[in-house]
């Protein structure tokens, strides 16, 4: 069984971390520690190496995004989930492009947060790609400057580029194998290649890509 990840609280709020070490303590999960803003949380992920960051999106001084960017430049196993109050919010898709692994609301049940907090600790994102999607229909625009994803799709078979157009669409592996006729672990072999030439960290990662270069647009079923 593996061991439950350590976690880094970051946020302006002390009733919310406060309530948020308690939540995850009582479930087995070990709080590393605790920051009030960006600037502290890139200091504190530096000396405590947790496996996941809880982060705020929207904090005086260096926000979480700024925080988020220098951590996972630094540390890119770090997993980095950001919490906000809105659902649909730039913020958090600027965010998802530069690698975090997904978000949590505020108002997060108690089971829920411990529960993401668990899945991304193993390595996996913890968006839904039909949610994902949302946000980068929303705020994706093919071409526009920031996100730090390669762009460059050249070194993708023309399978690959199928996989990852249907990734852009939502698709899952189970939904990726009945479309492309393939076995699920044929798939899976596929997305992990994609992933590792176009250095992506999970398919919350993919999708963004696959919008960001015209791969998929807005309204494509």
């Amino acid at each position: 069984m593996t061991s439950p990840p350590r976690v880094l609280i970051v946020d302006d709020q002390e009733l919310i971390r406060t309530g948020f070490r308690l939540i995850l303590t009582a479930r087995g999960i070990d709080v590393a520690g605790e920051a009030a803003d960006g600037a502290a949380a890139v200091e504190a992920e530096r000396r405590l190496r947790p496996d996941v960051v809880l982060m705020d999106i929207r904090m005086p001084g260096m926000d979480g995004l700024e925080a988020t960017r220098r951590i996972l430049a630094r540390n890119p196993d770090c997993r980095v989930l950001m919490l906000t109050t809105f659902d649909l919010d730039r913020y958090v898709y600027a965010a998802l492009a530069i690698g975090a692994s997904g978000f949590l609301l505020k108002d997060v049940t108690a089971d829920h947060l411990a529960n993401a907090v668990r899945l991304v600790g193993t390595g996996d994102a913890l968006l839904a790609p039909s949610i994902t999607r949302r946000l980068v229909q929303r705020f994706a625009v093919p071409g526009d400057e920031a996100p730090a994803v390669h762009r460059d799709l050249t070194a993708l078979t023309p399978r690959e580029l199928e996989v990852l157009t249907l990734l852009g669409r939502g698709l899952s592996n189970t939904e990726l194998a009945d479309t492309l006729t393939l076995s699920e672990a044929t798939v899976k072999t596929h997305v992990a290649r994609i992933f590792a030439k176009l250095d992506l960290r999970d398919r919350a990662q993919a999708v963004v890509l696959a919008y960001e270069t015209g791969l998929v647009t807005p309204g494509d079923g």
